[in-house]
């Protein structure tokens, strides 16, 4: 293949590298260049206390209303021009915008395009809802299995829009033909909302900028002041790059962890259940956010009325979102759950307010102990993974993947050069002065305790963070937060007048912006173009020389794309917190394993796989000693240690169990011979 043109690129070569490392994540199939451009003819195709305290404390006035239409536009700018600078994705054809769509993501936009190719949308929502392609021959309801709800929204949304646009007329979209250059064959591009593909992302990147407005007013309404707003929404700006990564919908639900005592408890209600039904791991932050509460209750700094509140509010909320999820066995069996029960028995059966205070210091130190009982269980698994020798197939994929890794020493560090640290650490300094245990008896004011709240829950994010790098995703937006608080006369008034503070805010904003601003210079630097040719060439060949129904294995983020562009049933899947889906997987990894070629096609014919996509990758990357695929099978299967793994053989074609029916520099198609449908 001819290399396209050139063109310089800001992307990080550690950032790229640990990108590929990663046993869960295939190489994501980059090329820093840009297409000639466009040639041919364009064508067109078709409760009210609450809620006035905060307005009060915000002072929404008009001139506020327009700094959170400024922060929302500024978001969604800044983050589509990232995404457009990165992936040039004006210029993809259809497939490679739906290779684009990586791992879970791609598993996720698929049920947004059946919908939105179904005859109707009920009847899209009876195919995902009787999924038949996912865990072949399984049929499974993919909205109790997943959260596919903002899918579900998404698809209506752009069917009414489609439809309304359709009715008047009204061109949704504007095709191109785009010319790749040197050999490759043109493709069509289209832009505007009538895409399926641009509807998706600039539906992502409205909420995210949403997100930002949302930012600006928590900033604002815990500080006290709008400025606290802005030092909110820039810090984030500053140290993007250390939430890039986030998963759209656990920043829109992020909002959920906030001033307790000023919001209605449907309002809290409501946000828990916008935060949990469309991500999986929501119920994990809510723990946290529990956890923090019910220390916060223990030391005294929330009333008992409203830890009563809070309490039955997630618990409705849980129920209601297990009722819309058909019964989601994990929301019930989780530790967000467990806990929630825990704590409010211990609530119940040590009620009090007129004991002696003896008598209640030794209550609390109970319930100190209860609780911390409660976090040791939910740490067990981390703990095994991560303190002991304990090793299996599954833990073993988890931590040889460099986002579940310990936190990296370039975070601090870069945390440090934008005085993003150093801010927390003074903050959390001067609110433990002002809230000390001598005063935890006595009746505090809201203020405190959204103050000890909030520094409990950044200590809980920190804890996470340190442990798996990946949640600093929860880390930095919350140190952001809580960055506000420089604005904040209750813990600054110390410095003088108001005039006073706010000239020592400008003057930390203005060092701030020397680090931050060559940060944002660097992340607006990176220029480049998605590109995948080979997996290009293995989805075409997969289109034009199987069954419709013929049915893929392999690693897990390539059959999210063979399901996303081919509709080819698939075996497994990048959901791996799935107890059944991890055996599948390991099945179906057997193929870098060392064991015999023999017992690889048993463990694939058990699954009913036609076809396997070997990546000579997978064979032989290592992430760090003891994690290639090869090294985390020995811990399964010592028996066959120091033999030549299974998927070396295939490659040099010496093991007659599988068939080569396709194979470029990347991917090899190995027909299964004689494979049974029979999962029994």
């Amino acid at each position: 293949m001819v290399a396209k043109t050139k063109k310089q690129t800001g992307k990080s070569p550690a950032t790229q590298t640990d990108r590929d490392r990663s046993p869960l994540v295939s190489p994501p199939g980059k090329s820093n260049v840009r297409r000639p451009g466009r040639e041919g003819k364009v064508f067109n195709s078709t409760h009210s206390n609450g809620l006035s305290g905060i307005r009060h404390k915000l002072g929404l006035t008009p001139s506020a209303a327009a700094k959170l239409g400024i922060t929302l536009l500024l978001g969604k700018y800044h983050l589509t021009q990232l995404f457009e600078n990165d992936r040039h994705f004006s210029h993809l054809s259809n497939l490679e915008k739906e290779m684009a769509f990586r791992t879970e993501m791609g598993l996720y936009y698929s049920y947004y395009k059946t919908i939105i190719e179904a005859p109707s949308f009920l009847d899209g929502l009876h195919m995902v809802m009787n999924d038949r392609l996912t865990e072949h021959p399984l049929v499974i309801n993919t909205l109790k299995r997943f959260n596919l709800y903002p899918e579900v929204v998404l698809a209506s949304w752009y069917r009414m829009y489609t439809g309304v646009m359709g009715y008047f007329g009204i061109p949704t979209k504007m095709c191109w033909s785009i010319n790749r250059g040197e050999g490759l064959t043109p493709v069509d591009s289209c832009e505007g909302m009538g895409d399926p593909a641009y509807f998706y992302v600039a539906c992502v990147f409205l909420l995210n900028g949403m997100m930002m407005s949302i930012f600006f007013m928590y900033g604002s309404y815990l500080s006290g002041s709008r400025l606290g707003g802005v030092i909110t929404t820039l810090c984030f700006f500053f140290n993007h790059g250390e939430v890039s990564a986030v998963p759209l919908i656990s920043l829109s639900g992020y909002s959920n962890v906030g001033a307790l005592g000023s919001v209605t408890m449907v309002a809290l209600g409501i946000s828990n259940l916008c935060f949990m039904l469309p991500w999986q791991f929501a119920q994990f932050v809510l723990l946290t956010q529990v956890a923090s509460l019910f220390a916060s209750y223990i030391l005294g700094y929330l009333a008992a009325a409203k830890m009563q509140s809070i309490l039955v509010t997630h618990m409705i909320t849980l129920g209601v979102c297990f009722v819309l999820m058909f019964g989601n066995s994990m929301l019930l069996t989780s530790f967000y759950a467990s806990s929630l029960v825990s704590i409010w028995v211990s609530w119940r059966l040590l009620y009090y307010e007129s004991l002696e205070p003896c008598l209640i210091f030794t209550i609390r130190k109970c319930q100190i102990e209860l609780l911390r009982t409660e976090l040791n269980i939910g740490l067990k698994f981390y703990s095994k993974m991560y303190f002991t020798s304990y090793k299996d197939f599954h833990t073993l994929m988890y931590t040889c993947a460099a986002e579940f890794d310990f936190m990296e020493l370039e975070t601090p560090v870069r945390y440090l050069k934008t005085l993003l640290l150093p801010i927390n650490v003074l903050v959390v300094a001067l609110i433990a002065g002002r809230v000390s245990p001598l005063k935890t008896l006595a009746k505090t004011e809201d203020a405190d305790e959204a103050l000890v709240y909030h520094s409990l829950q950044l200590v809980a994010f920190a804890v996470l963070a340190i442990l798996i790098m990946r949640l600093k995703l929860f880390l930095t937006p919350h140190m952001c937060i809580m960055a506000s608080l420089i604005c904040s006369r209750q813990l600054f008034g110390w410095i003088g007048e108001k005039f006073k503070q706010h000239t020592v805010v400008f003057a930390v904003l203005a060092i701030m912006a020397i680090q931050g601003m060559t940060n944002l210079q660097a992340q607006w630097a990176i220029i480049g173009e998605f590109s995948n040719l080979p997996q290009e060439e293995l989805l075409d060949w997969i289109q034009e020389n199987t069954r419709p129904n013929a049915v893929f294995a392999g690693a897990m983020p390539t059959m999210a794309s063979v399901k996303l562009s081919t509709g080819r049933p698939i075996v497994n899947h990048p959901h791996y917190e799935d107890a059944g889906l991890r055996e599948r997987t390991k099945l179906v990894y057997s193929m870098y394993s060392r064991m015999s070629g023999e017992t690889v096609k048993r463990n694939l014919m058990k699954l009913g796989v036609e076809f396997f996509i070997l990546e000579d990758s997978w064979c032989t990357r290592r992430t760090r000693p003891g994690c290639s695929m090869p090294e985390i099978w020995d811990i399964e299967d010592p028996q066959n240690v120091g033999k030549t793994p299974l998927c070396t053989h295939i490659s040099r074609n010496s093991r007659p169990h599988f068939t080569t029916v396709f194979s470029n520099d990347i991917y090899k198609v190995l027909k299964v011979p004689k494979a049974t449908k029979d999962l029994r």
